[in-house]
């Protein structure tokens, strides 16, 4: 049922405070650790490197100021409102105001969808470049209103109680939420499983979505005849075949049976740190060093929120939900105007004319630096091309919001 503007539901701050008995568990699990036993020099080669893990978690037990970093989060204006059965949490940090003071100027409204493992915290560094672009030395017309969701089962979004909920349906969720805060038109842009929710907004809202900006195109979809691929195009598919063969264990426990992972990962804080921390490290451009890209503060904090929310699980089942979506819906080209930043240090980078097949490919750049998980290893870069690209769609007239 579609709410009528009267009946919008009302957002309401939101702040975190984890009470102290919370972190003592927390801490007295981390002291307790069962460590499993790994072959001489194994390194990364297997998994996770006992080594690093057991530094990491000593650090997390003895050192690590998760209040520090709650404050921190804390600075972010940040909301919670409830759509249908859910309450969804969220930052939402409009652009500073212009030099002339006036809020009478175009100010484009933007939804950036995170994926997994992570939440609304991969882009806690680059909200601010965005927002007031002016104190970073950028141009300050290229301000956005920025906002940040949790997905449904991730942060502090709430679990969905019944079947977990796909990429289109939050799509769905964000629009919805758009229309709360007063945008009717607005730009997105996401990386992993937030590429497949910017795509979906693109393709069921293009009368709302101004241009969809990704760092990723997704597992590739192709249900022709190979031969009218281009050899670039039947290369990629192949080597992302290969990726996931050599790579995508992980994926296929949480689209098949995530609820045995949840378990230990859910019970035990070294083993969910070692599930996460292995592919910050495999996906970020960091050469093999993952404090190059993450300082270990960092790191604890994106999996500190994992602990205390209590979403691993629920955060894998989206994989499952994900993977029962129609090949019909999977082949929808995005006309929408879409932009893509190809990170050197990301999975499987696809060739031009793979986007151009599947999307209105108006912009397509291969940044110097950068990975997965760009908005957090490399904001300034981040912010620079979704400044370039969302430019030519600012609105002519103010932004309502």
């Amino acid at each position: 049922m579609r709410i009528m503007p009267d009946a919008l539901p009302r957002p309401e701050p939101f702040s975190a405070r984890t009470a102290p008995a919370a972190l003592e568990d927390l801490r007295v699990r981390l002291r307790a650790t069962r460590w499993p036993d790994a072959p001489e020099d194994a390194g990364w080669s297997l998994g996770t490197d006992l080594g690093y893990l057991r530094e990491l978690v000593g650090y997390w037990a003895d050192d690590f100021d998760w209040p520090a970093q709650e404050a921190a989060l804390a600075r972010i204006p940040r909301f919670r409102v409830r759509l249908g059965d859910l309450r969804i949490h969220f930052a939402h940090v409009r652009a500073a105001a212009p030099l002339n003071a006036s809020r009478h100027r175009p100010v484009l409204p933007l939804v950036l969808s995170h994926g997994w493992p992570d939440s609304f915290w991969r882009y806690a560094k680059v909200i601010p470049l965005l927002t007031d672009p002016a104190a970073h030395g950028a141009d300050p017309a290229d301000a956005f209103d920025v906002v940040v969701p949790d997905m449904p089962g991730y942060g502090y979004s709430d679990r969905p109680a019944g079947p977990p909920l796909n990429s289109i349906a939050v799509a769905e969720l964000w629009a919805e939420l758009m229309s709360v805060l007063g945008y009717q038109r607005f730009a997105a842009a996401g990386g992993d499983i937030g590429s497949h929710v910017s795509r979906y907004l693109g393709l069921n809202h293009p009368g709302r979505v101004v241009a969809v900006h990704r760092t990723d195109a997704g597992v590739p979809f192709f249900s022709g005849d190979p031969a009218d691929l281009a050899p670039e195009e039947r290369a990629w598919i192949e080597s992302i075949a290969a990726w996931g063969a050599a790579e995508g264990g992980y994926s296929a426990m949480h689209r098949t049976k995530p609820q045995t992972a949840a378990f230990g990962l859910t019970d035990s804080p070294a083993g969910l740190a070692a599930w996460i921390v292995e592919k910050l490290r495999a996906w970020s451009d960091c050469g093999g060093d993952i404090e190059r890209s993450f300082t270990k503060d960092e790191i604890l904090t994106n999996v500190t929120i994992f602990w205390l929310t209590g979403t691993i699980g629920s955060s894998m089942r989206m994989y499952h939900a994900n993977a029962a979506i129609p090949p019909a819906q999977l082949a929808r080209r995005v006309e929408v105007p879409s932009g893509f930043s190809l990170f050197p240090g990301d999975i499987g980078r696809p060739p031009r004319a793979w986007l151009e097949r599947t999307a209105n490919a108006v912009r397509v750049t291969e940044p110097a630096r950068g990975g997965h998980f760009a908005a957090f290893e490399e904001p300034e870069l981040y912010a620079e091309e979704l400044r370039a690209f969302f430019r030519p769609f600012r609105p002519s007239r103010p932004a309502t919001g």
